[in-house]
């Protein structure tokens, strides 16, 4: 049981089928200890890590349900959800990255949802057109550079322009394997096409050096390995927090354009969920009342635009930035695309 948690939060932190017969076996004799009065309890399956206990301990005391969880890889729960069919213990299943919650769509995975209270929180642009997920916190991939070694004028406006013969040997760029890099190529395919796209990635290849994370880029570029190249805001974000001197600033991609790419973390409501109302309650707090919380600790802008967004990432970034309206489902399905085409391209 996590150390301040009240006693509706129990975290399970290596899903296993051997843990999951054993949640099943148990049955109510525990889970109505933990839950509200009525003995409610909501399952959730996470590919979420930063700081989600809170958001689940926050809906438990304002509530009364009580939330268990499973937190791992994305694609492993996905995969787990699809295996356990009919039988899976989730309700619920929360992930990163707009290409994951496209994925469990096509799969099958999540049923739809009538709800005016996500239609009405959750700008169209960052939910599922057949309302089976929806967005919940938005990760803007944008341009970030050494202002020791460029002035902002200096700086590329565009993804594109980083391929620019230029910048050889100047650009850190994260692995042709993260989500949140096929995400940004899935948005390009969508604005420019494949054959545009295709020769941009090949720039990228010839011109940067590859990471395995944002954290890792963003420390060799402060560290002078780089001066210009591209991460999720909230990387940054995290750096300011620990070091306001951090020597790495932000700069929109795409003014001038389209817009800056935007990813999602969201979930839905899984299809053979055992408490389908409940779940939708939960997501429902997530996207209002539970906004803040969900976001605020990861540096996250809120999906839901009355929510206001953490005041480190307000004064560092700002909230006046123009956006990519293509829907996140859109480029999700595109990932595929995009991870063919960086093997075609030679990108890392």
């Amino acid at each position: 049981m996590l150390p301040d948690a009240p006693p509706s939060i129990r975290r399970r932190r290596t899903p296993t089928w051997a843990g999951l017969a054993a949640l099943a076996a148990v049955g109510c004799g525990v889970l109505t200890s933990c839950g509200g009065d009525d003995g409610e309890t909501l399952r959730v399956y996470s590919g979420r890590h930063y700081d989600v206990e809170l958001a689940f301990t926050q809906f438990s005391e304002e509530t009364g349900i009580g939330v268990e969880f499973l937190t791992g890889d994305d694609a492993e729960l996905r995969e787990r959800i699809a295996a356990e069919g009919e039988d899976t213990e989730a309700d619920v299943y929360l992930t990163v990255d707009a290409g994951n919650l496209a994925a469990a769509a096509e799969d099958g995975l999540f049923q739809p949802l009538d709800s005016p209270i996500l239609d009405e929180a959750i700008p169209a642009e960052y939910r599922d057109p057949q309302d089976r997920w929806f967005g919940l916190a938005l990760r803007t991939r944008t341009i970030v550079y050494n202002p020791e070694a460029l002035s902002e004028d200096e700086v590329p406006d565009t993804y594109e322009a980083l391929a620019d013969p230029e910048w050889e040997g100047r650009v850190c760029m994260r692995n042709a394997n993260n989500s949140y890099q096929q995400s940004l190529v899935a948005s390009m395919i969508a604005a420019d096409g494949e054959a545009e796209t295709l020769e941009v990635l090949k720039g990228w290849a010839a011109n940067a050096e590859i990471y395995g994370n944002d954290i890792e880029l963003l420390e060799a570029m402060a560290a002078g390995a780089c001066d210009v190249g591209v991460s999720n805001h909230y990387y940054l974000a995290q750096e300011l927090e620990d070091d306001p001197d951090f020597p790495v600033k932000l700069k929109w991609a795409e003014q001038d354009t389209r817009g800056v790419h935007v990813n999602i973390s969201g979930g839905g409501v899984t299809r053979y969920a055992d408490n389908p109302d409940l779940a939708q309650q939960f997501l429902e707090w997530l996207a209002t009342d539970g906004q803040g919380i969900l976001v605020n600790s990861n540096h996250e802008y809120p999906a839901n635009p009355d929510a206001v967004p953490d005041a480190l990432i307000v004064e560092a970034f700002g909230t006046d930035f123009k956006r990519d309206p293509v829907n996140a489902a859109e480029f999700g399905l595109l990932n595929p695309d995009a991870v063919r085409l960086m093997d075609e391209a030679g990108f890392g």
